[in-house]
């Protein structure tokens, strides 16, 4: 039977490492997979990619082993079940505020009867129908879901959250909870730090991943230090950005 690597790592309790990615060439993909990343998390809420495009980032990271995340721009259950019917390891969704929104999440990412998934096998993610019915049960099962908490809100009512079964990884959003607080971008202000902290404690206690997402490896560091499993390490064109201003400081500056 097919294992999601990534979904089994965190149930064994490592600590896995990925990138949001905004590019369409898949050889960044398969770049991610090289250095020794663990998941990228292709982003359909911010930039310009769609569906198509996603599939075929899905396909380049199976190429190297890399577990491919599709986020969707909003809990709605077509795009929930599009993102999955391309192949994807799973599905993460954003703005999750109280727990109604969170059992919304686990209808569309799973069939019947853990949910209402629109069911086709005519589809990369049903092996066009060359796996069987088999494998409706297969995607119930391996299937990675992940809920953004990223509001005030959200942080408010994240106990109730966390008590959704089959959701995988509550995924922090320091940005976004900063706006929540009126003071945007300062994700390192003492009231984010201590929100999300304590957001990490509750996570961990309902048997749940923890998942943020970190500017810099020294904050990578201190989140994973308390608890935090699953950590996007950045954004490609960032990553691509800083390399390129470095390069071209360090050649200036002789």
């Amino acid at each position: 039977m097919y294992q999601n690597q990534l979904k089994h790592k965190l149930h064994q309790g490592e600590v896995v490492l990925g990138l949001f990615t905004n590019c369409a060439y898949p050889a960044f993909i398969e770049i991610c997979g090289h250095a020794g990343l663990d998941f990228v998390v292709i982003d359909l809420e911010h930039g310009s990619l769609n569906t198509l495009i996603a599939e075929d980032l899905c396909r380049a990271a199976d190429c190297v082993e890399l577990a491919p995340i599709i986020r969707v721009s909003q809990n709605n259950p077509a795009q929930i079940q599009k993102a999955l019917d391309v192949g994807s390891a799973g599905v993460q969704v954003p703005q999750i505020e109280t727990k109604a929104d969170a059992e919304a999440v686990v209808k569309g990412a799973k069939f019947s009867p853990l949910g209402a998934r629109g069911l086709s096998l005519y589809t990369r993610a049903g092996v066009y129908t060359a796996a069987g019915t088999q494998r409706i049960e297969q995607l119930n099962e391996t299937s990675l879901v992940v809920v953004q908490v990223e509001g005030k809100q959200g942080i408010d009512n994240l106990a109730e959250i966390a008590s959704v079964p089959h959701i995988d990884v509550i995924f922090l959003g320091p940005y976004d909870l900063s706006q929540s607080l009126g003071i945007a971008g300062q994700v390192r202000d003492p009231r984010v730090v201590e929100l999300m902290r304590t957001g990490v404690e509750t996570i961990r206690q309902a048997g749940k991943a923890a998942g943020t997402f970190a500017d810099t490896p020294e904050i990578a560091q201190q989140w994973i230090a308390t608890g935090v499993q699953f950590v996007a390490l950045g954004v490609d064109v960032g990553v691509f950005l800083r390399a390129c201003q470095a390069l071209v400081k360090a050649v200036r500056s002789q």
